[in-house]
């Protein structure tokens, strides 16, 4: 199989087959993908359109608020979620990253309780890494991974957790009767297929992360999905187990909700922070009273984060089910021990605040700072493995608490800060790496879609700096070009001639510049890779 398009029956390959392709991509694997679209895709569909009609209610001035016709889900004490297996009771410091080969065996060897190899926003989706990544996660279950003869996993590693894309997603390598495969169901449907009964041999399971769900409907779709892929498969129902990121403002209103959906196959709930506030300015990209300030002010303490953060606790553990912390975005400053200890302790200090507000685990993005997360989980849970008897009674949250405002300014710096990431993470994405270390922060699409929204909502809204000037395009447009000149400088000539500066800087303009702001830098990028 080495054509650049490959059909069988109705599903059409249109990426290169490369060597070791053929295990991944069996016709009996291609089959299981054609069952999924066929059975699932047009309900994708209705999500997708659906969402694009909630988000016109709310140009139109309908605010997100608990919904009334859950009323009973959420106020009933009769129903929780299913118990983890062993593997999954003991989460408190998970490790997340892409699905690269050496990266896969450093997590997994980490120390870290779990390990999520990610498809979605750390990956950047070219047809190689899709594929490698699957060839890469199967040697993995099979602990056969090696890489350069030197790297080779030891004999405890952390439980595998795996984050297909987001249902948004649709990729262009394989189409099915005409039609491009979800993003979701190709990354879950091929790792499940080649996985799931090993996984379940060696006594673990497979386990999945959900992204950018925006309802409660999103989640009972990936159930049925799970229960129809259980089913094909002659495996017991519940067998999966998946733990959902709430990261947009709307599934922040459906906690409860997405719990009672998922309750035969949750591992409980993630507090994704980065896509959270993507996901608050751009529902609300229409409403200057919701113009976000400078992006590094925005932390965990400001009211509207604080009150979804404790929200998740309390919905989590009345449920039964695990609360996972965010990310801690900084890493190792292996050339500045000042530098270095300020950023641990940063993290220490982050992960502090969720293990006092209950959480059962978090999140880190760097092996060197899991002992870190470690030691402050440790000092709490001990031999614990979860905080559920902190029931977070405390707290009660409103609609309001959800929708403040932080206050804060709106600076030079802040613009200047944005376009810089975004441009250095668009490029790096551009070559296909989705996970990027910029000025000592781990940078994913998350981040990089907060400093693309936050132009485009500057611009819109004619937001005024900390210095008088108002953020217009031609503001935006000078300070590219500063940044562009900055880094070429920098980089010198011939690494900023490959390292796709230039057509990141346009694909951010024309981003930026819209008239409509659109949903996902990754689904515009993606036409470019």
């Amino acid at each position: 199989m080495s054509a650049d398009t490959v059909q069988t029956s109705g599903i059409q390959i249109h990426g290169k087959m490369a060597p070791g392709y053929d295990s991944i991509l069996t016709p009996e694997a291609l089959r299981f993908l054609e069952k999924l679209h066929t059975t699932f895709d047009t309900r994708r569909q209705v999500a997708l359109v659906k969402r694009s009609a909630r988000l016109r209610l709310i140009r139109a001035g309908e605010v997100p608020n608990f919904l009334p016709e859950t009323r009973t889900v959420r106020e009933s004490d009769e129903w929780s979620v299913a118990a983890v297996p062993a593997d999954l009771k003991d989460r408190r410091v998970e490790i997340t990253g892409p699905v690269e080969r050496k990266m896969i065996i450093n997590a997994l060897n980490s120390g870290a309780n779990v390990f999520m190899a990610d498809f979605e926003d750390s990956n950047t989706p070219t047809w190689a890494n899709l594929m490698d990544g699957q060839i890469n996660l199967r040697d993995a279950v099979r602990r056969t991974i090696t890489f350069n003869d030197k790297y080779k996993l030891k004999e405890q590693v952390a439980t595998l957790m795996v984050r297909p894309r987001g249902w948004h997603m649709e990729d262009k390598h394989i189409s099915i009767n005409g039609k491009p495969l979800s993003g979701s169901l190709m990354d879950f449907g091929l790792f499940f297929f080649h996985n799931a009964k090993e996984l379940i041999a060696r006594k673990t399971g497979p386990y999945f992360y959900l992204p950018k769900l925006e309802s409660h409907l999103e989640a009972r779709l990936w159930n049925d999905v799970f229960n129809t892929s259980q089913d094909e498969l002659k495996i017991p129902r519940g067998t999966i187990k998946a733990t959902v990121l709430i990261e947009t403002i709307l599934a922040a209103f459906e906690m409860d909700e997405i719990l009672y959906e998922l309750r035969d196959h949750s591992a409980g709930l993630n507090c994704g922070r980065w896509d959270y506030i993507f996901s608050f300015i751009k529902k609300f990209r229409y409403d200057a009273r919701f113009v976000l300030p400078d992006r590094a002010t925005i932390t965990m303490d400001k009211h509207f984060l604080k009150s979804y953060s404790d929200l998740l606790v309390k919905s989590c553990h009345r449920r039964g089910a695990y609360a996972i912390g965010g990310m801690a975005a900084y890493i190792p400053v292996k050339t500045d021990t000042a530098a270095n200890d300020k950023a641990l302790a940063k993290v220490k200090q982050d992960k502090e605040r969720e293990v006092k507000a209950g959480y059962d685990g978090t999140w880190v993005a760097h092996p060197a700072l899991v002992p870190v997360a470690k030691a402050v989980f440790d000092a709490k849970l001990k031999k614990l493995h979860n905080q559920f008897k902190v029931m977070r009674e405390d707290v009660q949250v409103l609609q309001a608490d959800l929708l403040t405002v932080p206050e804060g300014e709106i600076t030079p710096e802040g613009v200047q800060l944005n376009v810089d990431v975004a441009i250095q993470y668009i490029a790096s994405w551009l070559k296909g790496t989705g996970c990027v270390p910029i000025y000592d922060l781990m940078e994913d699409a998350a981040t990089a879609e907060i400093s693309r929204a936050q132009l485009w909502q500057w611009r819109q809204h004619g937001a005024t700096m900390s210095d008088g000037r108002v953020v217009t395009a031609e503001v935006i447009e000078g300070v590219v070009k500063e940044e562009l000149a900055r880094i070429k400088t920098e980089v010198g000539a011939s690494k900023y001639k490959s390292g796709k500066f230039d057509q990141a800087s346009k694909i951010l303009l024309e981003m930026v510049m819209a008239s409509e702001l659109p949903d996902h830098l990754t689904t515009v990028a993606y036409e470019f890779i």
